[in-house]
């Protein structure tokens, strides 16, 4: 009696899976008929030969069906090597119209003063800090005029209660680089075959390097819009203040060999 009843479940399963196989290629067919007759191309459509077993439907054979639509679509759209636009993005409107619902909410950005703003916390070991505070009147920088180092440079940040610029940016780590007699690279007075394959080299500096002299090319405001998808990341600081203090200059050549 048991072996019966196996016997039966396996038989209803597989017409089961042959209908809605038959059912897939009805609307697979569908599909394509609909996509080359707004293309202009009109071809019959016949339906692939499957056998057809009348099976109750239940809400598990209903899901089934479901993804096996989604999956047709998507199989659809692969076989003709396009992809829908509207499923790159994270808006799902049309963006040939560009009206309200498309159009992106305007970025806006904090207006508390300097010395009065919370600091952001670093996203990774010695990331650049987002700027916390308003910049009204502090950018563009230009060469005469960078009002970030009234405050940030080492000997008044305390004092102000700013994040100190970091010894890193008073160094340079570009290496003395010439060109010998017989055309071999020497760096540091040392020639070179593979001019990636070399430590970084460290000269300090008694000024700030004009290399991080434009403090926007990689510090920038935080906007205070919602993110469109949560990020929900939780960085991990190896140093104990890596979070509020960079230390960049001592571990630039880690795993460097």
């Amino acid at each position: 009696m048991l072996q019966k009843k196996i016997c039966t479940t396996v038989l209803v399963a597989f017409f089961a899976s042959v209908s809605l196989h038959a059912m897939d290629m009805d609307r697979v067919n569908e599909i394509v008929r609909q996509m080359k007759a707004a293309q202009g191309v009109v071809t019959p459509v016949v339906a692939e030969p499957a056998v057809s077993v009348a099976v109750e439907t239940t809400p598990v054979l209903e899901v089934a069906v479901k993804k096996m639509d989604k999956m047709a679509v998507v199989s659809i759209a692969a076989a003709k090597g396009t992809i829908s636009e509207e499923s790159l993005g994270l808006r799902k409107t049309n963006l040939y119209t560009e009206k309200s619902e498309t159009v992106g909410e305007k970025a806006t950005y904090g207006k508390a003063a300097a010395g009065t703003s919370k600091k952001f916390e670093r996203a990774y070991e010695n990331a650049p800090p987002m700027i916390p505070h308003d910049v009204e009147g502090m950018l563009p920088i230009k060469i005469g005029n960078n009002a970030c180092t009234g405050c940030h440079m080492p000997e008044v940040a305390p004092s102000m209660g700013a994040t100190p610029i970091p010894k890193s940016h008073f160094a340079s780590f570009r290496p003395v680089t010439t060109i010998a007699k017989n055309g071999a690279v020497v760096k540091e007075g040392k020639a070179v075959k593979n001019t990636s394959d070399f430590k970084t080299v460290v000269h300090k500096l008694d000024k700030l390097s004009n290399a991080r002299f434009n403090c926007s090319q990689c510090h920038a405001p935080q906007s205070t819009g919602a993110p469109l998808v949560e990020n929900t990341f939780t960085p991990d600081f190896l140093s104990k203040d890596g979070k509020n203090s960079s230390n960049l200059i001592d571990t630039i050549n880690e795993g460097v060999k």
